[in-house]
């Protein structure tokens, strides 16, 4: 995409001020490049709720269908399984990725989620090789779930790092999109043990590109600055940027990543695992925004989305949508209204309309169109046998409104937001916690649905109502406490939340002087380390 149409779509005062070389293709590539940790989530969401509706599965794997109760407890049991192993990749990620780099830490994701995906589809009816297949696949999806947006954020330029972060949820429901067609496709033309075994395997395309793509591509020029490499992390900065080393605006975006992990060390010190732990709890704008992000995850999850994503066929089906491959082809239409609306959102609304406003709207959309489907399935449930009535189909329509609305707001924009408002020193942690809670929550929406639709209230009604209230409380929740960044520079987030001067003052007070002298050398001596590159 050329600046100068970027520019007229994106409207903020970065994108006005900033030079237009630094929306070259080089940044790009590295965005969609690392992205494909998002897609391989996606293949996963999208492809299990499918195989799970298959009957030569079913049988292979040993459902009870005369027992709804057992086959919903063991379906649940099939999908959470992946994101157990998420929430432990995701916490294992960040020591990982702050020790040997954004760039290796992806790659090594790509290896353990190939391993993960290829004991899943070679299990041949046995649970125990798929449980275990399924959880390291989650440690793969969970790693890149924390490290994607934390580099992308890093490289990304200020004006459009909203629509690059963006697209880590724009791969996730592309990688949705491309998993229901596939559960489509195999329906109708494959045969036998192949046709869940086909989209199983299909998983591990996505790890294999983002092995690939990042082979080719550069690490986070923030990262180097952090481990002291600093000619390196200049370079690389430079090259991102397409400008000369020289370039004024290449020395004054290296000069704020200095000056803020100059302040940074000055607080704390050395970047031992409990000074960090202290610079994020003790100081009151750190911890807001590690509250703030861990708030977020909590409510994405609990907006319902992935409870379709997993269970869409399912859900139709409880809508009055009959037949196999109806449902199928109605969840196909979702992925496409999924995939259509973020686009939309990434380049038109992320860094124009802003995080906040997107967050606003969004949660009184979702929370409409899941509180009517929740009164047609009270008021007047689809009859077996029975064609479905108008209110039905408007009931079918409102999910995929309610898909729409997500994709505009609750589903990019918490990715966006907490990879970028932490510090440098504590950003790898921030999102590792968020990206954590997200899957935890993850884990008890996947594991719970199923039991849900059969058993709060007639048709399950009462799983809508519930996902409901929570997108109310929502508009509340981002009122309150969600602040605007767009078009803010990651290094200026400090200035946002409060973190001054003043708060060091103030940690000091409480705790003593903690490294005694060593601590006031640390920062002479970067800074004469940066003089020298």
């Amino acid at each position: 995409m050329s600046s100068r149409i970027l520019k007229k779509i994106i409207k903020n005062d970065a994108m006005k001020e900033d030079p237009v070389e630094i929306y070259g293709w080089r940044v790009y590539a590295l965005a969609c490049s690392a992205c494909f940790g998002g897609m391989l989530f996606g293949f996963d969401t999208g492809a299990i709720g499918g195989v799970l509706t298959m009957p030569e599965f079913k049988e292979k794997f040993g459902f009870n269908v005369d027992d709804p109760r057992a086959t919903a407890d063991l379906s649940a049991n099939i999908v959470a399984t992946l994101q157990a192993g998420s929430f432990a990749g995701a916490l294992i990620a960040s020591p990982i990725a702050d020790r040997w780099g954004r760039k290796t830490t992806l790659i090594f994701t790509a290896v353990v989620s190939v391993i993960g995906i290829v004991m899943q589809f070679a299990s041949n009816g046995h649970l125990e090789p798929m449980y275990i297949g399924r959880f390291i696949a989650g440690l793969g999806c969970g790693a890149a779930s924390m490290v994607n947006p934390l580099y992308i954020s890093e490289n990304a330029p200020r004006a459009i790092r909203g629509l690059l972060t963006g697209l880590y949820q724009l791969f996730i429901v592309t990688g949705i999109m491309i998993a229901f067609w596939i559960n489509y496709g195999c329906l109708l033309h494959v045969k036998g043990a192949a046709i869940w075994m086909v989209p199983l395997a299909l998983q591990a395309l996505p790890a294999v590109l983002l092995f690939v793509g990042m082979l080719l591509c550069n690490e986070s020029p923030r990262w180097l600055a952090k481990q002291d490499r600093w000619e390196e992390a200049k370079n690389v900065l430079s090259t991102i940027r397409a400008l000369p080393a020289t370039h004024p605006y290449v020395a004054e975006e290296f000069k704020d990543i200095v000056d803020q992990l100059q302040r940074e060390r000055e607080l704390i010190g050395d970047a031992t695992f409990w000074n960090l732990q202290k610079e994020m709890w003790l100081i009151p704008g750190n911890r807001k925004r590690a509250l703030i992000s861990i708030g977020l995850m909590v409510c994405q999850q609990m907006t319902g989305v992935n409870a379709i994503n997993y269970y869409a066929p399912q859900i139709f089906q409880n809508l009055g949508i009959v037949g196999n491959s109806t449902n199928l082809f109605a969840t196909g239409i979702y992925g496409v209204v999924k995939m259509v609306t973020c686009s939309c959102f990434l380049l038109f609304a992320a860094d124009s309309l802003g995080r906040r406003r997107s967050l606003l709207w969004t949660s009184i959309v979702q929370a409409l169109a899941m509180l009517y489907i929740g009164l047609y399935v009270r008021i007047s449930p689809p009859l077996e046998g029975e064609p479905v009535i108008p209110a039905g189909y408007v009931a079918l329509v409102c999910i995929f409104i309610f898909s729409g609305a997500f994709q505009f707001g609750w589903g990019p924009v918490c990715w966006i937001y907490v990879s970028e408002i932490p510090s440098a020193r504590l950003r790898s942690m921030n999102v590792s916690y968020a990206a954590a809670t997200q899957w935890l929550f993850n884990f008890v929406v996947a594991r719970a649905v199923p039991v849900m639709l059969v058993t709060v209230g007639d048709h399950g009604y009462g799983t809508y109502m519930i996902f409901a209230c929570f997108c109310f409380s929502m508009f509340f929740f981002t009122w309150f406490l969600i602040p605007e960044t767009k078009g803010i520079s990651l290094e200026k987030m400090d200035d946002l939340f409060g973190v001054t001067e003043s708060s060091n003052n103030k940690l000091d007070e409480e705790h003593g002087s903690r490294q005694g002298s060593s601590s006031d050398e640390k920062p002479q001596a970067t800074e004469l380390r940066v003089e020298k590159a």
